[in-house]
């Protein structure tokens, strides 16, 4: 029987990784706009626990069963771990990704340390008022020179992957989805949902 989850996320990039991580399981993945829905909360927490719990809180008040929620960023060690909680915000506020991508290289100007990771802290509630649980991940590696290729989405073709020696933007979805922070974070809910 086929078990469903709603995912709180308008990002088609990220539904289909969680769709492709979980769907062998038997879970079906539903985001808000599946179900007609439109919820978009303020995300006021200052670390990726708190911005995935008001997210998955507001879903869980609309729809009658489980939901996931994730908050994610792309830190900069040299810049002080920046963008981080703000790489969405960061992105729209430069006017897309291409120009986050050349002011992030243009703050890094003269400074040795290019070295980076992508985190990401899911939140899973059972229903509305269970006890929310928390599933992380982390990608390590730099931040390149210049943008390359366009696989993934986000800050992806930015970044070289120290794991796969890599750069995401010309990784194939496949193993990207074996060592992304994302995906790290994902197996770890997945070994939670197999023993539940």
């Amino acid at each position: 029987m086929n078990k469903e989850i709603c995912l709180a996320t308008s990002n088609k990039g990220k539904l289909r990784e969680y769709r492709e991580i979980l769907a062998p399981m038997g879970f079906v993945i539903y985001c808000p706009s599946d179900l007609g829905l439109d919820i978009d909360p303020e995300e006021t927490g200052t670390n990726y626990r708190e911005n995935s719990f008001i997210k998955a809180r507001a879903l869980s008040e609309a729809v009658n069963m489980p939901v996931i929620a994730d908050d994610s960023g792309l830190e900069v060690n040299a810049l002080d771990r920046f963008p981080g909680l703000f790489s969405s915000r960061f992105a729209k506020d430069c006017g897309g990704y291409p120009e986050a991508y050349a002011e992030i290289n243009r703050r890094l100007e003269g400074k040795e340390d290019r070295s980076a990771q992508f985190v990401c802290c899911i939140c899973y509630l059972e229903k509305k008022d269970a006890k929310p649980l928390y599933f992380e991940g982390e990608c390590p590696g730099f931040i390149l020179p210049s943008s390359v290729g366009s696989n993934g989405f986000g800050y992806d073709p930015l970044f070289h992957a120290s794991e796969i020696d890599a750069d995401l933007g010309v990784t194939p979805e496949e193993i990207k989805n074996k060592i992304s922070h994302r995906a790290k974070a994902i197996r770890k809910l997945e070994i939670f949902l197999a023993i539940s």
